[in-house]
């Protein structure tokens, strides 16, 4: 089996080193949102075991906090619609960090400036990866904001 970790952007391989520190797999760079991440992984075997690890927003939880995803949905305040919920694999097998915390992950095709749902992260690709159907796929994002384009961008120097 193939083994992949997945960062939206060059500046997250500080979270690797930091987080998954020993680890060796390949970094694919996807790029940010839906389009880039089908386009990255189009030749990724998926059977492969992936790890996506990178920034995320919380309305609530406190700047530096790592969580550990649990499953993944689009967010669409707006609307309801039926629609599949990604579960994803635990990272509780002794060989990466363990968390501050587990939750729900909310991607987005722009970045999230307010919402009412709490005790969540927010980001722009993890949904779009778990459902590309990969046989392992486990997450970590670390707040690197409180839905604020500004604290994001001081922090991670990340997409405009």
């Amino acid at each position: 089996m193939e083994h992949y970790i997945l960062i939206a952007e060059e500046g997250e391989r500080e979270l690797v080193a930091k987080y998954l520190p020993g680890c060796d797999w390949p970094i694919i760079i996807t790029g940010v949102g839906a389009i880039n991440i089908i386009r990255a992984l189009r030749d990724v075997p998926r059977d492969a075991e992936v790890i996506n690890i990178g920034y995320a927003g919380s309305a609530n939880f406190d700047i530096g906090t790592l969580v550990e995803v649990t499953e993944s949905r689009l967010n669409h305040p707006n609307v309801t619609y039926p629609e599949a919920v990604l579960k994803l694999d635990s990272m509780d097998d002794g060989l990466y960090p363990i968390a501050d915390r587990k939750a729900i992950c909310y991607s987005n095709c722009d970045f999230v400036l307010q919402s009412d749902y709490k005790d969540c992260v927010f980001d722009m690709e993890l949904a779009f990866i778990a459902a590309q159907g990969f046989t392992r796929c486990k997450a970590l994002k670390l707040v690197s904001d409180n839905l604020s384009l500004h604290a994001y961008h001081e922090l991670t120097h990340g997409v405009e």
